[in-house]
């Protein structure tokens, strides 16, 4: 196993205890997905589309990325 596979690694499974954590917390709005909706501004019709815009690009650029 490479460093580069540790230090991936490493930050997947921090970020997943993370959730875990936050998920298991009584607090809102600490949780990934709230802080996205937050940041985005998802409430919002701008928001909305900034977040589908910037979702869907990526998605495309990433697929195409590994499998191109």
């Amino acid at each position: 196993m490479t460093t580069a596979d540790q230090l991936w690694g490493t930050l997947l499974l921090l970020g997943v205890a993370y959730e875990i954590y936050t998920l298991a917390d009584a607090e809102h709005g600490d949780t990934l997905s709230e802080r996205i909706r937050a940041w985005f501004r998802v409430h919002t019709r701008p928001g909305r589309a900034l977040f589908t815009a910037g979702w869907s690009a990526f998605a495309i650029w990433f697929l195409a990325h590994i499998v191109g």
